[in-house]
């Protein structure tokens, strides 16, 4: 409690008995008894008031996980960096079949469309109208590959 064993606690209380005496000892009894019982009181009530301020969301919260005993970085970054990664084998599956699925459409519309037509953009249709970067010329064999000294 306060660094005191329990055979401290019965020498204070002891000392306590003797300088406060017999004839007073029921009366500060009493005193400490209402000061316990008011101190019970008002944390009750302000047990109360916080939750009230706080509303039902506090109970929700995992205390456990801030507990400062169990932190571990190494845990804390590789859950937040697999956040989003679905660990299940058998929802991974179901998303790959689905993603296959996906590209087997996108693979069906892209035949469907044409390849001349997919390939570059449309006579008179600008790159940037179909979503597509503008391509850049290829360089020839043996050029070197541009170079911005400023930018360097």
């Amino acid at each position: 409690m306060f660094g005191i064993n329990g055979g401290e606690f019965i020498i204070l209380l002891v000392i306590a008995v003797l300088v406060i005496g017999p004839e007073r000892l029921p009366g500060y009894a009493e005193q400490l008894a209402g000061i316990v019982r008011k101190a019970k009181t008002f944390m009750a009530d302000a047990k109360v008031k916080v939750s009230e301020e706080l509303g039902p969301e506090i109970g929700e919260v995992d205390w456990a996980q801030l507990d400062p005993r169990r932190y571990d970085p190494r845990r804390i970054v590789r859950d937040a960096l697999l956040e989003d990664t679905i660990l299940d084998p058998r929802v991974k599956a179901k998303a790959a079949g689905a993603a296959s699925a996906a590209a087997g459409l996108a693979a069906a519309d892209h035949a469907a469309a044409g390849a001349t037509s997919s390939a570059s953009p449309e006579v008179g249709e600008p790159a940037s109208a179909q979503g597509w970067p503008e391509q850049k010329p290829a360089l020839d064999v043996g050029a070197l590959a541009p170079f911005d000294a400023e930018a360097t």
